[in-house]
């Protein structure tokens, strides 16, 4: 199982593949972040941003999280420093990554060895071996809304107050990593998002080659679409309109499945322009009950793990 994405969509989905296959999954891991520890260390090491790697790592940790918490790996992983100090807001485990780049020279080899250390369940792989940077069009910055104004930055890019109409990569269609683009090639099931569409989930689709690799592949292609828009780049946006903006940035992307919360409330006709905008892709739309609750019973806003396994399963097993 190959899972495509960052930040926390990516560490969800990676929770619910532990528990569809956990001795054979691979997060292929946007390497776009410019903000908080990751941007630090991109700037003053020259290094690949190793936020969203670090909490694909702690996400597959051997220690996984039981009825205590997080497990002491995952935890140490995750910690961030306190103080004002020049260690104030760093993670632990991207200082330890960083470390590990400079002593070995190699980000592939930093990341193994500290899935190595933590036990890890599966391999985390960057999508590219170089950091990359997000640019945007967006509208709606000036008094004259048809005004597109290139914002640049993964932070800009997630927090504008502007609509964002399309994004690219800096460089463009950057060469994948070779181990990213064997395991897409060998899994038997790919998962793309959820996460921050433009910031996460789109930029692996302006890597021509990943894109090259989803399509050659033999195996079961399901994007997992967000539970509603996020502040910032994709507010107001639809169901559907996620799913334009996906066609429209990879037009050559075909995918199997787009897997919608059925607890989304849509109308039949909206369910009918959901199915016609997956068309583009490929695919079908698939609903499952996969969002999570609070202690109350009442829905939150991100992805449950048992959930998501659960609808991947099936859908591998009906495939």
């Amino acid at each position: 199982m190959t899972c495509l994405g960052g930040g926390h969509g990516l560490y969800q989905t990676l929770r619910a593949a532990r528990l569809c296959d956990p001795a054979n999954i691979t997060a292929v891991v946007t390497v776009a972040d410019d903000g908080g520890s990751s941007g630090r260390i991109r700037r003053e090491l020259g290094q690949v941003p190793p936020g969203d790697l670090r909490m694909a790592l702690a996400a597959l940790a051997g220690d996984r999280e039981d009825a205590e918490g997080p497990g002491l790996s995952a935890e140490l992983l995750q910690h961030r420093f306190g103080g004002h100090g020049a260690l104030a807001g760093h993670a632990v485990g991207n200082l330890l990554i960083s470390g590990l780049v400079e002593l070995g020279g190699d980000v592939q080899k930093a990341l193994d060895t500290v899935a190595s250390l933590t036990h890890s369940c599966g391999r985390v792989v960057p999508v590219c071996t170089r950091p990359l940077d997000i640019a945007a069009e967006v509208a709606g910055l000036d008094d004259d809304p048809r005004v597109v104004r290139e914002v640049r930055g993964q932070v800009a890019v997630a927090s504008t107050p502007g609509s964002v109409r399309r994004v690219r990569l800096v460089p463009s269609d950057p060469p994948a990593s070779s181990q990213a683009l064997a395991a897409i090639r060998g899994a038997d099931l790919i998962t793309l998002g959820p996460g921050s569409w433009f910031s996460s989930v789109i930029p692996h689709l302006m890597v021509h080659s990943v894109v090259d690799a989803i399509n050659a592949s033999d195996a079961l292609k399901v994007v997992v679409l967000n539970l509603s828009a996020e502040p910032g780049e994709t507010q107001g946006f639809s169901l559907e309109r996620h799913i334009h903006i996906m066609a429209q940035q990879a037009p050559a992307l075909r995918v199997d499945r787009i897997l919608v919360d059925s607890d989304s409330l849509l109308s039949k006709a909206e369910r009918a322009y959901l199915s016609r905008a997956a068309g583009r892709l490929g695919a079908e739309i698939v609903f499952a009950d996969v969002h999570s609750c609070d202690e109350n019973g009442m829905p939150r806003n991100v992805h449950d793990p048992e959930k998501l396994a659960a609808a991947l399963t099936g859908m591998l097993a009906a495939d």
